[in-house]
């Protein structure tokens, strides 16, 4: 039992940061309908980008952190007026095949930029281990899950609750409706896109505290990200969280029980048992995101 607890720990932990970078998928993929597979650079970038104003420029965490967020939002802002926007009425496959593209760019861009010499984050915590009952968490593992859940939690909340957010869902279940009531419909989609850019980046600068930052660390990240947002259902921020949390735990019992070589296998093979028996996700389609 004690073995168990420790497992499913070690799994919310990971699927904290995975729901944190299928939180800021679901926006593009499931709002937008932009299947971009640029999302893993963006992640990475947003770890360079942390690395760069905390070790480089010697910014305290506190200030790093959210600079590092801002700055690749507005990169990604800047790629949707320059790129994406033009592109917006050519199909999804233009789109699949331009962030394909796009992701090969950033990802080389990086390599000369950084070089490839993985990188790290320092810890802004002292404490190494935190101990609870017979659990055992590092501490800037857990610090990385609170943040990115934290993270999660206030984007929601702008989502349902905020004008703005409530501007963001009517555009995307009717466009020509919300350009009637005065909505800037291209203003919304280069801020959904720039808002789904920061949550990723957010989850590269957390992940760069735990493991190593590297030009081809959102390789395999953004398939997980797909993973999840699918499990939770497109468009579901509560769906992209129980997604994440349950992919990392699903992980971690793999690694423990059967071997850290299947784990990824076992998740995708969720993946697939998922789309067999619940096509629309755990939770479900939000309200006006159409299956493309």
């Amino acid at each position: 039992m004690d073995q168990l607890l420790q497992v499913l720990a070690n799994g919310l932990v990971i699927g904290g940061t995975y729901a944190l970078m299928a939180v800021g998928l679901t926006l593009i993929f499931g709002y937008m309908d932009l299947v971009n597979f640029a999302h893993g650079e963006l992640y990475m970038l947003g770890g360079f980008a942390a690395y760069t104003f905390i070790v480089m420029a010697g910014l305290p965490f506190v200030l790093g952190f959210p600079l590092a967020i801002v700055a690749v939002m507005a990169f990604g802002y800047l790629l949707d007026r320059t790129l994406l926007k033009p592109l917006r009425d050519k199909g999804v496959m233009v789109g699949i095949i331009t962030t394909i593209g796009l992701s090969i760019v950033l990802s080389n861009a990086a390599l000369l930029i950084w070089n490839p010499v993985p990188k790290r984050l320092p810890v802004p915590i002292e404490a190494s281990v935190i101990t609870v009952g017979t659990v055992r968490l590092g501490a800037v593992q857990l610090l990385a899950a609170l943040l990115a859940l934290i993270i999660i939690g206030l984007a929601g909340l702008f989502m349902q609750r905020t004008r703005l957010g409530m501007a963001v869902r009517a555009t995307f279940q009717d466009p020509e409706a919300a350009s009637l009531m005065g909505i800037s419909v291209d203003r919304i989609y280069g801020g959904t896109f720039a808002g789904g850019a920061g949550l990723a980046a957010a989850g590269g600068a957390l992940l760069g505290m735990v493991f190593l930052i590297t030009p081809t660390m959102g390789e395999v990240a953004v398939l997980k990200a797909f993973t999840v947002v699918i499990l939770g259902g497109l468009g579901n921020f509560v769906g992209a969280a129980v997604g994440g949390l349950l992919v990392g735990t699903v992980e971690s019992s793999a690694a423990t029980y059967v071997s850290s070589g299947y784990k990824d296998a076992i998740a995708f093979a969720l993946l697939i048992l998922v789309l067999v028996v619940r096509p629309q996700g755990i939770l479900g389609r939000a309200p006006g995101v159409e299956q493309s």
